[in-house]
């Protein structure tokens, strides 16, 4: 055995950083808001989650102080022994009546809901079928069950078809279709109807991780809602973490779903449950969105302007549908040469490289926001077309 020691990794991360493979992490100087300091220096945002604006919402703010006040600071135990309280068990509730569905639990992130129930949900003489770009949680999760799996082209209903055939010839005990429903790096939409449709078709489930979705479709109520499929998707998770602009996961569907979900699941179990003014700040933004539906209009105006200029100066947007529209630039190293210039000029927005995306297809990932201005979107444009003349990008 070689001698005991962790000065490889030193080198093991220069290898990174030469590829441009590595994060620097930048720290805000207050909320996440649409204008926000970051180490220092005055910047518009745009690489947050926060779609709506809500995470500095005074009613969210409002919602989290009464809570302490009421609750204290923490809830003191895991979900599954004593740290579950009223003001949780509403959550749940306000969740299930917000999602249309039966049931619902809360998680401590998304991450974990992926990683701790889709193990539960399959085992050995099951197949999940996933596609090729879905969220590293998922494929976590699927890598930690005794299932069989199946891959299918991003996306492609023909090869979705081809993969469930051959399933349905096997004597699978159940298949599980699992999808994101927008797609985080390229923002587009899963096709949840041609999904759902034959998964029906060949008696498969359907499992949809509707992060990016929460907030943003279906009015502000997510995939299900956007396709009119609350009732037939069988299995939806999701977070207060983006567009709601709280904090933690969600697994919602029904009733016997959800209380085997958090008896099995070891994230849930053997997890403290989340302070209690968590659970009131989400349950306030469930109710923003349901009063305040401007929010999601104005999100969805500032996306569809943004990704028509910045196609008309000759960035490639790839295949968004959404308020995530990413300027490919390809080199990792010059995605993130774009990014620093970038919050040079005080634009604050993040090279996404690989393994988050392919080698070849590095880019900043723009993010819009309900609070962003006309003005904010342009100085942002001129940016762009500065900076992408500088570096041949357009």
């Amino acid at each position: 055995m070689k001698q005991k020691t962790t000065a490889f990794f030193k080198d093991e991360f220069n290898d990174l950083d030469e590829k441009g493979y590595t994060w620097t992490i930048r720290r805000l100087e207050g909320p996440s808001k649409p204008h926000v300091t970051v180490d220092g220096k005055k910047c518009i945002m745009l690489a947050s989650n926060n779609y709506l604006n809500l995470a500095n919402h005074p009613n969210l703010r409002k919602a989290a102080i009464e809570a302490v006040e009421k609750y204290g600071a923490a809830a003191g135990s895991d979900w599954s022994i004593a740290g579950t309280m009223d003001v949780h068990q509403e959550l749940f509730d306000r969740i299930a009546e917000f999602k249309n569905t039966e049931s619902a639990v809360t998680f401590q992130t998304g991450f974990a809901v992926n990683a701790g129930v889709i193990p539960q949900l399959a085992g050995k003489g099951d197949i999940l079928i996933s596609d090729e770009l879905n969220h590293g949680s998922i494929i976590d999760g699927v890598r930690l069950t005794k299932a069989d799996r199946a891959i299918y082209g991003h996306s492609n209903m023909g090869e979705l078809e081809k993969v469930l055939k051959e399933a349905s010839k096997k004597e699978y005990r159940r298949a599980i279709v699992i999808t994101d429903g927008v797609f985080s790096m390229d923002g587009d939409i899963a096709k949840m109807d041609e999904i759902y449709n034959l998964a029906h078709e060949y008696g498969a489930l359907t499992y949809v991780d509707d992060a990016h979705g929460e907030g943003v479709l279906g009015n502000g109520y997510g995939i299900g809602k956007e396709f009119d499929l609350e009732k037939e998707i069988d299995f939806q998770m999701g977070t207060f973490s983006k567009g709601f602009g709280g904090f933690g996961g969600m697994f919602a569907g029904s009733e016997y779903t959800v209380k085997y979900a958090w008896n099995t699941a070891r994230s849930w179990l053997l997890s403290a449950a989340f302070p209690p003014h968590v659970a009131a700040v989400n349950l306030a933004a469930m109710d923003v969105v349901e009063k305040e539906p401007e929010r999601v209009k104005k999100l969805w105006d500032n996306a569809k302007y943004f990704k028509k200029e910045i196609e008309s100066l000759g960035f490639d947007t790839g295949y968004s549908q959404t308020p995530i529209i990413p300027a490919i630039v390809g080199d990792s190293k010059k995605a993130q040469t774009l990014a620093n210039m970038m919050y040079d000029e005080g634009i604050f927005a993040l090279a996404i490289v690989f393994p988050m995306v392919a080698r070849d297809k590095a880019r900043i990932r723009n993010q819009m926001n309900a609070g962003m201005t006309r003005e904010d979107l342009d100085t942002i444009l001129r940016v762009y077309e500065k900076l992408g003349k500088k570096l041949d990008l357009i």
